[in-house]
């Protein structure tokens, strides 16, 4: 991997949520490089704890993570965490999440449940974060309104509607998470000097 140039700023940002919302396809989707993938194939065995409902076309996970690696405009990059979406691997958020500038919440409506404990994590620890709605083709479409409410989301959490598969979707939520979590750190400044 190529080296960021010294006058170029890297954020990590960490997309989350639930199991099959389309972390990896995001950041597939985004990325410059080659994205780093850490799927394997769902077993027998993992029958019993994930549950597929929903999603039953899912044939892999990430067991680990996802990386990319993105630059929104000369001098800013994003490096892209992805992840995992099960329970049993939610050891790992804590390492993944130190130093982040923020976080996108990947959301699926067919399964909107599975947001909540992302959204829990994000909130609890101060980290800014939006909601994603993944619009798959075979959901029913919600308002960004709804989906807040849904979620019981705090105020001025954003709530925005993309398309995980597509470039251009992917990196405009990227950009409105950065403008969020750089409108959060500045009040979080000015409250401490005051």
């Amino acid at each position: 991997m190529a080296s960021e140039p010294s006058d170029t700023l890297a954020l990590k940002i960490l997309v989350a949520g639930g199991f099959g919302a389309g972390k990896t396809t995001l950041v597939g989707a985004v990325s410059e490089i080659r994205p780093l993938r850490t799927e394997e194939r769902l077993t027998e065995a993992g029958q019993e704890v994930d549950d597929t409902g929903g999603v039953d076309h899912k044939t892999t996970t990430t067991v680990a993570m996802d990386f990319g690696r993105i630059t929104i405009r000369a001098g800013l990059s994003l490096y892209l965490f992805g992840t995992p979406g099960q329970d049993r691997f939610w050891f790992l958020w804590d390492e993944l999440s130190q130093g982040a500038l923020g976080a996108v919440v990947l959301a699926d409506t067919r399964r909107l449940q599975d947001s909540f404990p992302a959204v829990d994590y994000f909130e609890h620890r101060g980290i800014p974060f939006l909601v994603a709605v993944n619009c798959f083709p075979d959901a029913r479409s919600y308002s960004a309104p709804d989906v807040a409410a849904a979620l019981d989301l705090d105020p001025g959490t954003p709530v925005v509607l993309c398309d995980a598969r597509e470039r251009d979707s992917g990196k405009e939520v990227l950009v409105r998470l950065v403008e969020h979590a750089g409108r959060v750190h500045t009040a979080r400044m000015l409250e401490s000097v005051s």
